[in-house]
C-alpha cells in the first residue's frame, strides 16, 4: 500500500511539474547544400495550436524576433539574411503599439550561407520567442553546429583541386625544411577557435555560502501548496455567459417577447394529450439551439482558428465591425429596421404547415429565427464579433448556444408551467425603450472597433482620452433618455413628467457610470473600462502616479537585501516582449491594495529573461542531460526560473522568504484583483508564522 501511495504521489508531482513547464515550440535543424558553393541551414518548428512564433521583421521595443547568432564562421559568410518561410500572419499589436508578424502551426526559418574555402566550420544559435493568450516563453535558442567541404564561390571544381594539390606540396615541403631544420625553441601554435567558459552557477553547498542556496530548486515545496488553474475554462463560461445575457435581452424585444404565448398556447391547443405538447414544446426549444449553434459552427467554419485570432488586431476587419454596429446602433434607435426577405419566413412557414412531427417543429423554430432577425440580428452580431476576437475557435459556438438556450427556456418553461402565461408583462413601450438602450450600447462597442484600427494606422484620432470623452457623452445621453429627456421616432408619448421606477434606477447607473469615467481624463486607471480603452500611453495628459517599479532586477542582490532587512521576497519574471505581463501591471498592480503590499511588505525582484545584455562570461549548465549554453543575463533568469521552480512561462509569479524557499503556490496570469490579494497576503502570513 505504501509503494502505491509512494507511485500516486511521485505521478502527482510529474503531472503538476508538466502542467507548469511547457514546450509549445520545438525545433529541429538541418544543413541543405544548395550547390557546390552555397549551403543553407533550415530550421523547423512545430508549434502548438493556440501558440505562435514570432517572425523576423519585428521592431524594436516590441516581443522577441526570431535572430541568427554565429559563434564560428570559418570558410563561410551568410548570403542574406535569416528569411522566414511559409505563412507569415501580421497583426497590430495594442500594447506594444506597433505591426508584429508572426507564425502558427509551423515555423520555419533559412539562412543561406556561401562558402569561401575548401572546407568550412560554422556553428551558432537561433533565438526566438513564442506566446499564446496568456503566457510566453522566454527566449529560446537553437544550437547548430556544422562542418564539410566545399568549393569556393566564383571557383571551379577544376581550380579548387589544383589548389588544393598545390597546399599539399607546399605542406610537404614544408615538412622537410623542419626535418632538415630542427627548431630550437618551443614553437607555439596559435587558434582563433573561442573557448567556452565553463564557469558556474551558485549551487547548493557550494564555498557562496547562504546565497548558493538561493538557487536550490523547490519545485516540490512549490507544488505543495497547489497550482492555480488557468484562465481559459473561466473565460469560455464568461462567453457563455454574454452569450445568455444577450439572450435574455433578445426575449424582452418586439420581436420576440409578443410570440411567446401564441407558440406555447399553440403547442399545448393542438395537442389532447397534455404531455405532448410540453414534449413539442422542448423539441421546439432544442430546435433554437440547434439553429444558433449552427450559425456559430459555420462562423467558425468559414474563419478558422488563425483567422479568427487575426481579427483580434487586424484594421481593415475592426473598421468593418465599427460600421456594422453603428449600423445597428441606427436599427436599433428607429432610422430603419434591418429585416430579412419576407418571402423566405413566408416560404419557411407554409413548408411548416405542410409538413408533420419533427421537421414541422424544426421549422416553425426557423421561422421564428427568420421573423425576429430584426431584433436579434443586431444582437448576434455584435456577439459573434466580440466572441470571435477572442482568437478561441469554439468561441462562437459557446457564445451561440448560451443565446440560443437563454431564447429556447422560455417556451419550455411556459409550457411545463401555463399558469405563468397570465403573469407575463404586456407588449409595451418598454420593449422598445430596450431596443434604444441597445443601440446606445452597440454604439458605445463599436467605438472599441474603431479603436483598433486607429492604432494600426496611428491616425491618432481616438486617444484615451477622446475615446472616454465619447463614451461620457454616450452614456450620459442614454441617462437622460431613460429619464425621458430624449425621444425617437417610435418612442410613444407617456404621461408628461413622470418617469418609471426602473427607468429611473436604470438612469442612475448609466448617469453614474458616465461621470464615474470623467477623472480617466486626467489619467486615472478606470480598471472598468481597461479592456475596451486605448492604452494608456496614449494619453497626452496623466497625473496618475500609483505604479510598482521592481527594488532588484539581479536575483542575487535581491535576495541578500531582503536577507539583510529580514523580508520576503516576490519574484517576478517577465519578459519585455510578454503582453500579459504589461497586462498585470497595469490592470492588477496599479490597485491601491497590490501595490501596497508588494511596495510596503515584499521585496520585488524583477527578472527579464528576454534580457539580451552579454554575461560577463558564457556559462555551461547541463539540463535534462543536455548540455546548454546561457550567453545572456535572460538565459540566466530563465535558467533560474526553470530548476528552480520548474516553470518557463511568463508571467510568473513566486513568493519565497529571503532562504529561497517558497511561502505560497505560484500566480500566472489572472486579473482578478481579489485572488492576487489573497495570494500576496497568504504568502506574507506564512513568512510571518515560519519566523
Amino acid at each position: 500500500m505504501k509503494k502505491i501511495t509512494h507511485f500516486l504521489l511521485l505521478m502527482l508531482v510529474s503531472v503538476t511539474m508538466w502542467a507548469q513547464y511547457q514546450e509549445p515550440v520545438k525545433f529541429s535543424v538541418e544543413q541543405k547544400k544548395i550547390s557546390d558553393s552555397e549551403i543553407e541551414l533550415i530550421f523547423t518548428g512545430t508549434v502548438d495550436p493556440g501558440w505562435h512564433v514570432y517572425s523576423t521583421d519585428i521592431a524594436d521595443g516590441g516581443p522577441t524576433a526570431a535572430t541568427i547568432t554565429f559563434e564560428t564562421k570559418e570558410g563561410v559568410k551568410p548570403a542574406g539574411k535569416l528569411t522566414p518561410k511559409g505563412k507569415v500572419l501580421t497583426k497590430h499589436d495594442a500594447l506594444f503599439d506597433m505591426q508584429v508578424s508572426y507564425m502558427e502551426g509551423k515555423a520555419v526559418f533559412s539562412q543561406k550561407l556561401k562558402i569561401t574555402a575548401p572546407q568550412y566550420k560554422v556553428s551558432g544559435y537561433l533565438t526566438f520567442g513564442s506566446c499564446n493568450d496568456e503566457n510566453c516563453m522566454p527566449p529560446t535558442n537553437v544550437e547548430f553546429n556544422y562542418s564539410g567541404k566545399g568549393v569556393p564561390a566564383g571557383e571551379t571544381k577544376e581550380a579548387a583541386a589544383e589548389k588544393k594539390d598545390a597546399k599539399a606540396e607546399e605542406t610537404q615541403e614544408a615538412v622537410l625544411e623542419i626535418e632538415e631544420h630542427p627548431a630550437t625553441v618551443e614553437d607555439s601554435v596559435a587558434t582563433d577557435t573561442a573557448a567556452t567558459s565553463v564557469a558556474t552557477l551558485p549551487a547548493a553547498g557550494g564555498e557562496q555560502g547562504q546565497i548558493s542556496d538561493y538557487w536550490k530548486p523547490v519545485i516540490q515545496e512549490l507544488n505543495a501548496f497547489g497550482t492555480e488553474g488557468t484562465t481559459a475554462d473561466r473565460s469560455f463560461w464568461s462567453i457563455f455567459f454574454l452569450g445568455f445575457l444577450g439572450g435574455l435581452v433578445a426575449l424582452f424585444t418586439p420581436c420576440v417577447w409578443p410570440i411567446i404565448p401564441m407558440t406555447v398556447s399553440f403547442f399545448l391547443k393542438r395537442n389532447k394529450d397534455k404531455a405532448k405538447g410540453v414534449r413539442d414544446a422542448v423539441t421546439y426549444g432544442i430546435s433554437i439551439i440547434v439553429i444558433y449553434v449552427a450559425l456559430g459552427l459555420i462562423v467558425t467554419g468559414i474563419f478558422g482558428a488563425s483567422a479568427l485570432n487575426a481579427l483580434s488586431t487586424n484594421a481593415i476587419f475592426n473598421i468593418f465591425f465599427f460600421l456594422m454596429l453603428v449600423v445597428f446602433a441606427a436599427s436599433f434607435m428607429g432610422a430603419f429596421e434591418i429585416t430579412l426577405p419576407s418571402s423566405w419566413s413566408s416560404a419557411v412557414d407554409s413548408k411548416a404547415e405542410s409538413t408533420t412531427g419533427l421537421l414541422s417543429i424544426f421549422l416553425m423554430a426557423f421561422t421564428l429565427a427568420l421573423v425576429s432577425f430584426s431584433c436579434t440580428g443586431p444582437i448576434i452580431g455584435f456577439l459573434l464579433v466580440e466572441v470571435s476576437t477572442t482568437g478561441s475557435i469554439i468561441a462562437p459556438t459557446i457564445g451561440m448556444f448560451g443565446f440560443a438556450l437563454a431564447l429556447a427556456l422560455p417556451f419550455t418553461l411556459f409550457a411545463l408551467f401555463p399558469t405563468w402565461l397570465k403573469q407575463m408583462p404586456k407588449s409595451g413601450n418598454w420593449m422598445n425603450c430596450i431596443k434604444v438602450c441597445l443601440g446606445f450600447l452597440e454604439l458605445a462597442f463599436a467605438l472599441k472597433f474603431l479603436s483598433v484600427a486607429d492604432l494600426a494606422y496611428g491616425w491618432r484620432l481616438l486617444d484615451r482620452e477622446t475615446f472616454l470623452a465619447l463614451w461620457i457623452v454616450i452614456f450620459a445621453l442614454l441617462g437622460f433618455y431613460l429619464l425621458g429627456k430624449i425621444k425617437f421616432p417610435h418612442d410613444e408619448d407617456e404621461d408628461e413628467g413622470k418617469v418609471g421606477v426602473t427607468r429611473f434606477f436604470l438612469a442612475l447607473i448609466s448617469l453614474a457610470f458616465a461621470v464615474y469615467m470623467v477623472p480617466g481624463l486626467w489619467g486615472a486607471p478606470l480598471k472598468a473600462v481597461s479592456a475596451f480603452a486605448p492604452p494608456m500611453k496614449t494619453q497626452d495628459f496623466n497625473l496618475y502616479t500609483n505604479e510598482v517599479h521592481a527594488q532588484f532586477t539581479d536575483y542575487d542582490a535581491g535576495m541578500a537585501y531582503a536577507k539583510q532587512h529580514g523580508k520576503p521576497v516576490m519574484v517576478d519574471f517577465t519578459g519585455y516582449g510578454c503582453v500579459n505581463c504589461r497586462k498585470m501591471e497595469l490592470s492588477v498592480w496599479v490597485d491601491e491594495k497590490v501595490s501596497s503590499l508588494i511596495n510596503d511588505e515584499y521585496v520585488l525582484i524583477t527578472l527579464y529573461v528576454d534580457d539580451k545584455t552579454p554575461l560577463p562570461e558564457k556559462v555551461t549548465v547541463q539540463e535534462n542531460g543536455a548540455e546548454r549554453i546561457l550567453r545572456t543575463v535572460g538565459d540566466k533568469w530563465s535558467y533560474l526560473q526553470r530548476t528552480k521552480f520548474g516553470a518557463n512561462a511568463q508571467p510568473f509569479y513566486v513568493l519565497i522568504d529571503n532562504n529561497g524557499m517558497p511561502l505560497n503556490k505560484s500566480y500566472s496570469y489572472d486579473e482578478d484583483v481579489d485572488k492576487y490579494v489573497d495570494f500576496l497576503q497568504t504568502g506574507l502570513n506564512n513568512y510571518k508564522k515560519n519566523k
